[in-house]
């Protein structure tokens, strides 16, 4: 890719810039400096009880009979729970509602193993916690969404080194949601198809942004990537409910994320990201069985800007394509076009 050029999410229908001529090298992205790592002796989630959290929710435990995963309450949640479904309010021009929902932390035990160097086991057992507790949230009436989510790095909003995952459960269903579920329904209705398994079939048939594959997922970063590095994880057959996903499609999934955190620990030096998790609403599900839910992946390797933030149109300086050859490690390949990009 030479020249800048506008791409439309097919999903979304937002507008993204391509401007590969606004990067200097590829290796500007990478981390600079080595992360630092919390002391355990001071850290709060070593031991959440004695912390001041409260007994776990739900404990996942070694032959010992030690913790190897818990799911507590958050301390300082976004939503908390009541036993009464929020209500709508209106105030002059505006609209409100009450912030009531359950904002959970998973936690592993681990102190360094982030998710991309936990164990098969431990990565599949923590996406088995996601699981469970989705599917109690999902028997609050009240509820309409689940929101499961990776804050790795401060930059990324993580205000804890120690790994740890988030699960909230809202009354609304999110905005960038709505537009994802939207966007999949217009594209349904005129072609009777799956967008996203349109995309997985254009990605396979190119060959040019797919980052790693298995038997039953597959890795790439989008056309219309809006961030550098973007990757999406998609289960290979069609699936709108996370939660109704089967234990062998979703240990390959939990093997793509894996696989593609690592591969951008390694290539970009482990820059700090966010993971999350788009899935259909918990209510009305036959409406939604054009849907195929997926794991978004996000580096933090670049500050937005005043166009962006006065446009809403994502400048996105690293062609997809360029991206995706330094994380398969061929920073040459990559390097060359972004030279060949500055002569002409």
């Amino acid at each position: 890719m030479q020249n800048s050029e506008f791409r439309r999410d097919p999903v979304s229908r937002d507008w993204v810039v391509i401007a590969p001529k606004r990067t200097h090298s590829l290796e500007q992205f990478s981390r600079k400096e080595k992360r630092t790592r919390a002391p355990k002796a001071t850290c709060p989630f070593e031991n959440p009880q004695k912390n001041g959290n409260d007994e776990p929710m739900l404990a996942y435990t070694d032959e010992k009979g030690e913790w190897i995963i818990q799911v507590i309450p958050n301390k300082y949640p976004i939503v908390e729970h009541q036993a009464v479904c929020a209500v709508k309010f209106e105030k002059g021009p505006y609209q409100m509602m009450e912030g009531i929902g359950y904002h959970d932390l998973v936690i592993t035990r681990d102190h360094n193993a982030n998710f991309a160097n936990l164990t098969p086991f431990m990565a599949s057992l923590v996406f088995a916690t996601f699981k469970e507790r989705y599917v109690t949230m999902m028997q609050d009436t009240c509820m309409k969404y689940v929101s499961v989510f990776h804050n790795w790095g401060p930059s990324a909003g993580a205000s804890m080194y120690h790994p740890h995952y988030q699960i909230l459960s809202l009354p609304i269903i999110p905005p960038d949601v709505h537009r994802s579920l939207r966007g999949s329904y217009t594209y349904f209705e005129k072609t009777g198809s799956c967008v996203h398994c349109a995309m997985l079939n254009f990605e396979r048939k190119a060959k040019k942004r797919i980052v790693y594959e298995n038997k039953e997922a597959i890795v790439f970063a989008p056309f219309v990537s809006r961030e550098p590095f973007e990757l999406r994880v998609f289960p290979k057959k069609h699936l709108p409910y996370f939660e109704e996903t089967n234990e062998r499609v979703m240990d390959f999934v939990v093997d793509a994320l894996q696989r593609a955190l690592r591969i951008l620990e390694k290539q970009l030096n482990d820059p700090d990201y966010n993971f999350f998790i788009h899935t259909a609403p918990l209510q009305d599900k036959e409406k939604y069985n054009h849907y195929h839910w997926h794991i978004e992946v996000q580096p933090k390797v670049r500050i937005i800007g005043g166009f962006e933030l006065g446009t809403g149109i994502e400048v996105n300086v690293v062609d997809p394509d360029s991206a995706v050859a330094m994380l398969r490690g061929n920073k040459t390949k990559a390097e060359a076009t972004q030279k060949e990009n500055k002569k002409k």
